[in-house]
């Protein structure tokens, strides 16, 4: 893809900086088919487009509530296959987050267990003076 455009492109920095990422990270996601190859400008050099930063603030969001990256490199296979696949990445992306909810109410336990044990160290110290 020629991004000699009009079109605002980001460097590999830049576009790591926007999604929060590490310019290796990002192009390890590259190396890994997470991402599409990206464009380059007339000297060779990445340049991420809006809708390339787009599909890594996704990719951010999946690898944050723990998907594995073998989902996210399917999801990415499914993608780039079309509208056909779409019943897929629904599935995909159900089953993920049946995952991350069954996580967040382990996570509403585990945090009622740290505000029992604080509270009780608040209460001890205040018994304490």
């Amino acid at each position: 893809m020629d991004t000699s455009t009009r079109e605002i492109t980001l460097t590999v920095g830049e576009a790591a900086e926007r999604v929060g990422l590490t310019t290796y990270t990002l192009r390890w996601y590259e190396q890994e088919g997470l991402v599409a190859p990206v464009g380059r400008d007339s000297a060779g050099r990445r340049r991420y487009t809006p809708g390339d930063v787009d599909w890594l603030f996704l990719l951010t969001r999946l690898r944050r509530t723990g998907m594995p990256v073998r989902d996210m490199r399917r999801y990415a296979e499914l993608a780039r296959l079309g509208d056909r696949t779409l019943g897929a990445r629904r599935a995909l992306f159900e089953a993920h987050r049946d995952r991350v909810l069954r996580r967040m109410a382990e996570l509403e336990e585990d945090l009622k267990v740290l505000d029992y044990k604080i509270d009780a160290y608040r209460r001890a110290e205040e018994e304490g003076r």
